[in-house]
């Protein structure tokens, strides 16, 4: 367990560890709070809004699985948001918030001083809230917006949609990683995104896993690395009907770019998938060519 963190998984959970996770927040020592898919009452959920609301240390907010699992805890969340300003990060990976919660809880995502790097995947979202998360990517030279996105399995969301979300990643001055993986984007949608990588200055990780692809896609992300010069150092694009020499051949491109640059601290790191990676030794780029599940790019503890 990392020092300040307060990590339990799948666990029912009394009223006296709430009461000594409440009071851990109030006195400011827990830099991450993750209750990934545990069981807690509602009025101890209300309980844990409010520690969160009145912590200043709390960095990385994880309620994955599950847990926020209706509009009133949503309510109750939001709530904490707007009062709270240190939390960075934040996981709601397998809630069922739907347009209408994240409807509730965007007036606090939009103005809270800190968040920059939100996971919403698996999270029942159609277009309606792909047009609520633009607004957290706003254009160059706005204010400051998400650094890291995860939208990750939620098939409700249309072609029309990830339009729109692509116009925003276009035209975003901080978004460095964005996680479509799962999602039924097609060579459609796959040709909107490369035009927005190309246009983008800073997205340096795309995670397209899973999202239907084929060698028309490939063959544009091979045109759009080849020929424009872009921020992407990573791009994921396993268990897609692409051929493996499609893959290489994009995959060299971005070593070559890398090689072309002077060596650099990167904050951003990929999904580890096994069972291997096409990467150059002396390169952080990749294009994972295989299957296998991994971590989040967003913290320790997504999902």
């Amino acid at each position: 367990m990392l020092p300040g963190s307060i990590q339990i998984s799948g666990e029912t959970l009394s009223g006296a560890e709430i009461r000594d996770i409440c009071e851990s927040l109030r006195e400011n020592s827990v830099r991450l709070l993750s209750l990934r898919g545990c069981q807690l009452s509602e009025r101890d959920f209300g309980h844990v809004c409010r520690g969160v609301a009145e912590s200043r240390s709390l960095a990385q907010l994880n309620l994955n699985l599950g847990i926020v699992s209706n509009i009133n805890r949503v309510k109750q969340l939001a709530e904490a948001l707007k009062t709270n300003r240190s939390v960075q990060s934040l996981f709601l990976h397998g809630s069922p918030l739907t347009d209408a919660g994240l409807a509730l809880l965007n007036p606090a995502l939009s103005i809270h001083p800190s968040l920059v790097a939100l996971d919403l995947g698996d999270c029942m979202l159609g277009d309606e809230g792909i047009n609520l998360i633009c607004g957290l990517l706003p254009p160059d030279g706005a204010k400051s917006g998400l650094k890291e996105l995860t939208l990750s399995a939620n098939p409700g969301i249309t072609s029309k949609g990830w339009g729109r979300l692509a116009i925003a990643v276009a035209h975003s001055s901080q978004l460095r990683v964005l996680n479509l993986d799962y999602n039924p984007l097609g060579d459609q949608v796959a040709g909107m995104l490369a035009v927005a990588v190309a246009s983008s200055r800073t997205l340096e990780v795309l995670d397209l896993e899973g999202t239907g692809l084929t060698n028309q896609s490939a063959q544009t992300l091979l045109d759009m690395v080849e020929n424009y010069p872009t921020a992407l150092r990573t791009l994921i694009l396993a268990e897609n009907n692409i051929s493996p020499e499609l893959q290489q051949q994009i995959s060299d491109l971005l070593s070559e770019g890398e090689e072309e640059e002077e060596p650099e601290v990167h904050e951003v790191t990929a999904r580890e998938k096994n069972p291997w990676i096409c990467q150059n030794n002396s390169s952080s780029q990749m294009v994972l060519m295989t299957s296998g599940l991994g971590d989040s790019l967003l913290a320790e503890t997504e999902m």
